[in-house]
């Protein structure tokens, strides 16, 4: 089908896309920021900084932690804190951009956008409320060989750029190849 055509799988009346893309995304956005604010809140009200918690045995555990730096313990020094706060911002800002050219029917790219931004809006809301940063909690792992302690918010991050990644793979697979003009 080209795109455009009626029935297109690329294009919707402007009147349905514009509120279906809006309703998906703050619908996700919601849901995440929600379930990320109220874990972080779980934590911080029922465990002491650095208790650790077994939830299944020593493979998963509750342990919490604050991360000043990004996501899985990636840390640039003092200012780590700040630095990715602003990194937050100007990713949420290329989000934006790139949900902004996303049509309404794209719902895979706009699943993930939304992940992402979810996400990125939870830590940016912790490294703003807390000085120590990002509050961490989710820990699996075997005995000293753990993954780095994360959370909720990096949960959707994470999941939502590789699904952003398959999107932009597929994307590219459905284009037809140019003509070479033999």
């Amino acid at each position: 089908m080209q795109s455009g055509s009626p029935g297109s799988l690329t294009e919707a009346a402007p009147d349905e896309a514009g509120i279906g893309k809006t309703a998906i995304t703050l619908v996700i956005v919601a849901v995440i920021l929600l379930f990320d604010i109220t874990t972080k809140l779980w934590v911080v009200e029922n465990f002491r900084l650095h208790e650790s918690v077994q939830v299944i045995g020593d493979f998963f555990r509750f342990t919490y932690t604050h991360n000043r730096g990004a996501a899985f313990g990636i840390n640039v020094g003092e200012n780590s804190r700040i630095f990715f706060l602003v990194l937050a911002i100007l990713a949420l800002g290329i989000v934006g951009f790139i949900f902004r050219a996303t049509p309404a029917t794209d719902r895979l790219r706009l699943c993930a956008l939304s992940l992402v931004a979810g996400g990125a809006i939870g830590n940016i809301l912790d490294r703003i409320r807390y000085e120590q940063g990002v509050v961490d909690f989710l820990d699996f792992g075997l005995g000293s060989s753990r993954f780095p302690v994360f959370n909720v918010a990096d949960s959707a991050i994470s999941v939502g750029a590789a699904l952003l990644l398959l999107s932009f793979y597929l994307e590219g697979r459905d284009e037809p190849e140019a003509e070479t003009g033999d």
